[in-house]
């Protein structure tokens, strides 16, 4: 209920402040789903949560649940905690849990928040997940979130969806850093397309 609630809320805020959706046909209605969206804010997790009709299960560094109310606020909206560095097994485990259940995981592919721009390279949790799961990956641009006001009417403020990135084509080949590097390029490569449009 939480969630929801504050969705619609934030849903109701972002829109009168100009925030576009671009894509929304994307993304699937049911089953399980890896949001994929670059990084340049705090306000992505926020808009991405918008744009998405379904509930997404962030992965957010651990290092935000330190604080006990804010900890138990990101779990109380479906975020979890992962040790960023050092491949947290309990997190992959749980990603993968959710991916089970046919839910929606939202990961950052990029680690961390950067500049705008290119992506330049997108780390290996996303695509291990994906591989591992075949649950396919839903490419995302946050455009002007990094705005100290983002108000989409002073300038660009946009979450463009591209289209699901299927695992059909990986589901022959082995589970290894060569198939890794190659899915997280492709991520990378879409996410920059969708950047671009």
């Amino acid at each position: 209920m939480l969630y929801n609630t504050a969705r619609a809320i934030l849903r109701y805020i972002f829109l009168i402040l100009g925030l576009k959706i671009e894509g929304f046909s994307n993304i699937p209605p049911s089953g399980a789903i890896i949001v994929a969206p670059n990084h340049l804010s705090y306000l992505d997790p926020l808009l991405v949560a918008v744009a998405i009709n379904r509930p997404v299960n962030f992965m957010a560094k651990a290092e935000l649940f330190h604080n006990k109310i804010l900890g138990k606020l990101l779990t109380m909206v479906y975020a979890f905690p992962v040790k960023r560095g050092n491949g947290d097994r309990h997190a992959i485990r749980h990603a993968l849990q959710l991916m089970e259940e046919g839910k929606v995981l939202g990961i950052f592919p990029e680690g961390t928040r950067k500049k705008p721009g290119q992506v330049e390279h997108t780390q290996g949790g996303a695509a291990m997940i994906a591989l591992r799961s075949g649950a396919p990956v839903l490419p995302i641009a946050c455009i002007g979130s990094d705005k100290t006001i983002p108000c989409g009417w002073l300038w660009p403020l946009i979450i463009r969806i591209g289209e699901p990135i299927s695992m059909l084509d990986y589901q022959d080949q082995k589970i290894n850093s060569e198939t890794m590097e190659k899915l997280s390029n492709e991520i990378t490569d879409k996410i920059n397309a969708l950047l671009s449009k």
